[in-house]
């Protein structure tokens, strides 16, 4: 469709970034990581996971690694 449409620009889409991360413990519906800081991330959140070079990286929305 057309990028520059006014539902766009009055709800834009949630911004998406790889975030390196170390991951501290797992759980069923959630992964304690480490990227600065402490943070619990539900794992609904996570859209794709890779390992690039030895380093995790999470694909994940801005708003969640902060």
């Amino acid at each position: 469709m057309y990028p520059f449409t006014l539902y766009n620009l009055l709800r834009p889409k949630p911004r998406h970034t790889w975030a390196q991360i170390r991951i501290l413990k797992e759980t069923d519906k959630a992964i304690l990581v480490e990227c600065g800081k402490k943070t619990w991330i539900p794992k609904s959140r996570i859209r794709k996971i890779r390992l690039k070079n030895g380093v995790f990286e999470v694909y994940i929305e801005e708003s969640v690694i902060g």
